[in-house]
């Protein structure tokens, strides 16, 4: 197995290190860019790379439906596919399901559902889940399961629960039932139980006998807000295993992901950076800007003068807003770069800050340096 992970420093709770892959390095804390459908939007494999990324990840909701998990294998697999020679981790479709098709029936088999697409009927079974990620060629396959919804009752989180560690043991049979795929790469598990204490525990113990090779943490950032998310990972952590990764998933708000960091976890993904840059917003280290506000139309600084992507090495506020309040392609593209860009220098930062066992300063700098605000408009 090529798959494992090597702590190199702690601090506190807080872990930086390598998860190694057959298809490179991960350097942990990582953030994933959202490569949905076989791309993130607005951005050309080559140019996330550039922003410091070391993986991606990809939907297998969507590419079981366009273009189909079988045209891509036929084309070489999802890397071929779309270019990207790096780790690709692949979520196991559940979470779309319960968000975006219709007609959908929970059943012990699995879902059944209708495309949101054209209205055509599929299956999604732990052993289908497992097939897809498979056909894709993912490095980091998600085993099946049910996200809860948010606001839930107990009963209703167990209930749940239970059928999502029910599908964990289904799809780690199907991912080593014979496959060469699974020599190489990695099956994680999720810990579900919503908001409750008792539920997490037991979530995190039944994966743990399982035996995966990393766990992740789903079921939050679906609105219960960061005081309950991280009072969630507060009792949670300390029933995940210390020597593999800790995943986090769909976070989130960079302030998010350094309250994540401080508690232990090692990766995340989110649509947020790409999905704010084509809707005009900047992440920057003072905040976030809205770059279709006015005060930026006559402005020649950089959105964030200590960020060396290019659109604040080469390109002005002024402009940038022109793009975005004219509608013109370039602006989403300019936004997304440096919104990754932001993501992948701070995951940089906390690394950095933890190998020195100076996380500590970097938080509290983090937060001072937000909460100055943009700075001052030209008059």
């Amino acid at each position: 197995m090529t798959f494992n992970m090597d702590i190199t420093e702690t601090d506190g709770e807080a872990r930086t290190g390598v998860i190694n892959t057959v298809r490179g390095e991960i350097r942990t804390p990582a953030f994933m860019p959202v490569g949905t459908a076989a791309t993130v939007k607005a951005m050309k494999p080559e140019t996330v790379r550039e922003t410091g990324a070391d993986i991606l990840l990809g939907n297998t909701y969507h590419l079981m439906l366009r273009p189909t998990a079988e045209r891509i294998a036929k084309l070489g697999g999802l890397h071929q596919f779309m270019n990207w020679d790096r780790p690709i981790l692949t979520d196991s479709g559940g979470f779309q399901v319960m968000s975006l098709a219709q007609l959908r029936k929970i059943t012990e088999e699995g879902v059944s559902f209708q495309s949101h697409i054209d209205g055509s009927k599929h299956m999604l079974s732990p052993e289908r889940s497992m097939e897809i990620q498979r056909l894709l060629g993912s490095n980091i396959v998600m085993a099946f399961d049910e996200c809860t919804p948010y606001p839930a009752t107990e009963k209703e989180t167990e209930e749940s629960m239970l059928l999502s560690m029910r599908w964990a043991k289904r799809s780690y049979d199907a991912f080593h039932n014979g496959s060469d795929h699974a020599k190489d790469n990695a099956l994680f598990g999720i810990v579900q139980g919503g908001v409750f204490e008792n539920l997490r525990a037991q979530s995190a113990a039944a994966l743990k006998e399982i035996d995966f090779h990393g766990y992740a943490i789903g079921g939050l950032a679906v609105g219960e807000g960061q005081d309950v998310m991280f009072e969630v990972l507060d009792f949670t952590m300390p029933h995940m295993p210390h020597d593999k990764p800790r995943y986090l998933m769909g976070v989130g708000k960079p302030d998010d992901i350094v309250g994540a960091v401080e508690r232990g976890i090692d990766m995340f993904d989110c649509v947020m950076p790409s999905r704010s840059g084509r809707t005009g917003q900047a992440f920057t280290r003072r905040g976030t800007l809205n770059m279709k506000n006015a005060r930026h139309t006559d402005d020649p600084r950089p959105m964030d003068s200590e960020c060396n992507c290019s659109a604040c090495q080469s390109y002005s506020r002024a402009y940038i807003s022109h793009l975005i309040r004219s509608g013109e392609i370039l602006g989403p593209m300019l936004l997304t770069e440096h919104n990754l860009t932001y993501y992948q220098d701070l995951m940089a930062g906390l690394r950095g800050a933890i190998s020195q066992k100076k996380l500590s300063d970097f938080v509290e700098k983090f937060h001072e340096t937000r909460a100055l605000g943009d700075i001052e408009p030209i008059d």
